[in-house]
């Protein structure tokens, strides 16, 4: 119990990050889903989209 006293400050730290790190990628997952792409344009207008976009 006392190793949390002593690390409580770390520990929230962590949790704060973890919490940042995790909604990004949650963010990025449904914009994923909902648009197809993460890059936040339009394919056609993308340079690179034929390497996104094989077929």
């Amino acid at each position: 119990m006392n190793w949390i006293a002593d690390n409580l400050g770390t520990i929230l730290v962590g949790a704060v990050l973890l919490a940042i790190v995790i909604s990004i990628c949650v963010h990025l997952i449904k914009k994923k889903k909902k648009t197809g792409s993460t890059c936040g344009c339009g394919c056609s207008e993308c340079s690179i989209s034929s390497i996104c976009h094989k077929n």
